[in-house]
Parts: structure tokens; sequence; C-alpha cells
């Protein structure tokens, strides 16, 4: 009987860090996908400021919506990345306790992560799978099977549509077409995304040494 409440040949660090690899991957596969959406946001800003130059508004409020669709497309893989992250840490918070304990328990913060991750079409159906080896191993109940379609976001971007757009063609444009936004309504710049994306792997390197002294701090304890 292993710490998982089963025998399955593999202890729990070894499918902790086999679950940890996976999603680390899913992350980079996202990363890469943030990486594409703004090569082709450059594409379409640069179309946006030939049409400025040409004088056609219309042609700049299309191009400018396609804007918009791919910054809020890029905000929810990065809120995706932050709760993989999570469960990542929630993870080797749970081993970290069990090597204490003597047994790894049900995770709440890890049932609510991949219950949320399941949902992104992204990253489905490797969540499915993790999720299943999950509640085999004990750590996570069965989840609800209640997929959710997949949102329209065309009522949502006909609402703010004429503020958000003349936000960016403000911002394409140099001031050219659309209105200044407000100082605390600006837009987050692609700058801003690529340092992230820059930074993560120092912060997987702080997780890491994070959590070995939590584990030192717990073995410290016995």
């Amino acid at each position: 009987m292993g710490l998982f409440g089963k025998s399955n040949g593999r202890s729990p660090k070894e499918q902790v860090n086999e679950w940890t690899t996976k999603l680390r991957k899913e992350g980079r596969m996202l990363d890469r996908q943030i990486r594409g959406i703004q090569r082709e946001e450059e594409k379409v800003k640069k179309s946006l400021k030939d049409a400025a130059k040409k004088g056609d508004r219309d042609v700049c409020i299309i191009l400018a919506k396609e804007v918009m669709r791919s910054r809020k497309q890029i905000s929810k893989i990065y809120a995706s990345k932050a709760q993989i992250n999570s469960v990542i840490m929630s993870m080797k918070n749970q081993l970290a306790t069990a090597r204490l304990a003597g047994t790894l328990q049900k995770s709440t913060e890890i049932m609510k992560g991949m219950q949320s991750l399941v949902r992104v079409p992204e990253v489905a159906h490797t969540m499915n799978e993790l999720s299943k080896e999950m509640m085999k191993a004990g750590i996570i109940e069965e989840m609800l099977d209640d997929t959710l379609s997949a949102m329209d976001d065309q009522d949502e971007l006909e609402e703010e549509a004429q503020g958000e757009v003349d936000k960016i063609l403000w911002e394409v444009t140099a001031g050219q077409l659309g209105k200044a936004p407000n100082v605390s309504d600006s837009l987050p710049s692609t700058s801003v995304a690529t340092e992230s994306l820059a930074g993560e792997d120092d912060e997987e390197v702080e997780d890491e040494d994070e959590i070995n002294s939590m584990q030192a701090r717990l073995q410290a304890l016995r």
C-alpha cells in the first residue's frame, strides 16, 4: 500500500514529478501559442498602419477588432498558465507534507485547478488524462462532466468594442485615429507579455527553491 492508498509500482515522488513534467510541457505549449498570436498581431498592426495612411477608417476598425480579439485570447491563455502553476505548487506542497504525515491527502486546491483546466480547449485533453490518474491516486475526487461549450465573445465584443477599438487605433496609429485612453485604463503592452515570458524560467527556479526550503523545515520537525 503506497502513500496514495494504492500500490502501483511508483512512489508518490515519481508520480508527482511525472505530472509536473506534463503540466510544464503544457505550459510551454501555451507559451508558444502566445508568441504565435503576438506575431500575428504584429502583422495585423502593420496592416492597420498602412490602412490608416490611406485613410481607410472602416478597414482600420476591422483590424483593430482583430487586435482586440488577439489580446483577449492572450489574456485567457495567461490565466490558464497561472492555473497550471498553481496546480504544480499544490502538488509539490502535498508531497512535502506527505513525507512528514505518511500519507497524501485529497487536495481541494488541485481539484479546483484541474476542474478549471479541463475546460480550456488548448489543454483539455492532457488535463482530462491527468485528472483520471489523480483520481486513481486518491488526490482528487471524481469531477463533474460539465464541459462547457466554447464561449461566443461576439456579444461581449460588441458591448465594449467602441472604447477598446478607439484605444487600439490611438495606440497603433500614434494618435492619428481613435481616442487617447485614460491613464488608469490603458492597454497592456506587448513588451510586458514578452518580459513575463522571459522571466518564467527564473520563477520556476525560485519555486523549486521554495519547495526545497519547505521540505527542509518539515524534515527538521521530525
